[in-house]
């Protein structure tokens, strides 16, 4: 297995996906981890996936290395990302590494580092897509600044012919979602096998704890989508709501757009060691996802802790909740202030959402049953 990340720790999507794919996994399979770092990994961090795991290498990628590989994507063909994650230094160890090893199966983790494994032909591979990385960049197109306009336009459109060119370079192929599936620009993307994210019901389970704030928010601070979802409740949303009403933004590396949020209803609190507390401390959780790709691991979490969510229907595409049964769903300002308002005023709807959305969670979303359809390919 290769990732562009190490797995641990869990602030970002891909991290959780790997950690979690890698638990199953381990329990039918001798997994050899390949990651990647732009940091460096520390022992305490490598003991968390050492004992699931046959082998473990890191290779450190140095800031030379990728900006330099960043750089001169910019007059190739392949996305920008591709050259960040991709050098030949390291493109060595992993042919040398992969001589010794001689896997019965490679699994590759996002399109970012297909590269390395693309031209190794003496076992099956599987690329997993994860998300439409395309569709995501091109969705954040129209917010960028202009003068990062083109940039984007220039990502987006190698990101689309990367995602199609790569396919036939491995065996086999997944993704997180049915929505992201139909994004993949392939002729044969319906046979891409959607492998939805999970969530670990016994540690994301409901528990006492004193309700600090109304609203919560979590999630990478600096990606992208979760800053405008949290610029977009504070700005939008909060002001519409009761002057009572307060807000807790919580995540790993608030970027200064999110610092400056900060005010008297609103609580941010940046990395914290345990999110159930964040989510413990909130009645309603609420994502406002307008833009990004994938299956939000977010609402997975919160669903399972016993939050009423409301969400987007861009979100839940990737969910498939009911609406006004397990999930609430709002497009505008104006709706998501409805529920919201709702939620803290009608106390038998509040538990009808929280009971059915955690209900929905256990029943759909076990890392266990999430894995399974992985674990049959990579028995081919």
């Amino acid at each position: 297995m290769i990732t562009s990340r190490f797995p641990f720790p869990l602030e970002k999507g891909d991290k959780l996906r790997a950690f979690f794919q890698i638990q199953e996994l381990s329990k039918s399979f001798d997994v050899h981890l390949i990651s990647l770092s732009e940091f460096t990994v520390t022992d305490a961090q490598r003991k968390e996936l050492t004992p699931l795991l046959a082998s473990l290498t890191v290779y450190r990628i140095n800031p030379i290395e990728k900006w330099l590989g960043a750089f001169l994507q910019l007059f190739g063909k392949k996305p920008i990302q591709v050259g960040y994650f991709h050098n030949w230094r390291t493109q060595r160890k992993v042919n040398r590494l992969l001589d010794d090893i001689a896997p019965d199966h490679i699994y590759c983790q996002l399109i970012r580092v297909a590269e390395y494994v693309k031209n190794y032909h003496h076992c099956s591979k599987t690329i997993d897509y994860m998300d439409a990385l395309s569709k995501g960049i091109e969705r954040r197109v129209e917010k960028e600044k202009a003068s990062r306009k083109w940039l984007f336009q220039l990502e987006y459109k190698r990101l689309l012919n990367y995602e199609n060119s790569i396919f036939s370079y491995f065996e086999y192929h997944t993704i997180i979602s049915e929505q992201d599936r139909q994004h993949i620009f392939h002729t044969l993307r319906n046979s891409i096998t959607v492998v939805p994210n999970g969530v670990n019901e016994m540690f994301f389970a409901p528990y006492p704890h004193e309700k600090t704030v109304e609203i919560v928010f979590t999630g990478n601070m600096s990606y992208p989508p979760n800053v405008e979802a949290a610029q977009y409740i504070v700005h939008e949303i909060l002001p519409e709501l009761p002057q009572s009403v307060q807000l807790l933004l919580s995540g790993a590396t608030p970027t200064p757009e999110v610092r400056a949020l900060s005010r008297e209803r609103v609580k941010i609190t940046g990395w914290v060691d345990d999110i159930r507390d964040s989510y413990a401390q909130g009645r309603i959780f609420i994502a406002p996802m307008f833009i990004g790709t994938g299956l939000q691991n977010k609402l997975l979490e919160a669903m399972a802790m016993g939050l009423p969510c409301i969400t987007t229907t861009l979100a839940n595409n990737a969910l498939k909740a009911t609406p006004d049964e397990s999930i609430l769903i709002a497009d505008d300002k104006a709706t998501f202030v409805h529920h919201v308002l709702r939620l803290l005023e009608q106390n038998d709807f509040y538990t009808k959402i929280a009971t059915n959305g955690k209900q929905f969670i256990q029943t759909n979303y076990r890392w266990s049953e999430c894995t399974k359809e992985l674990v049959e390919i990579l028995k081919k």
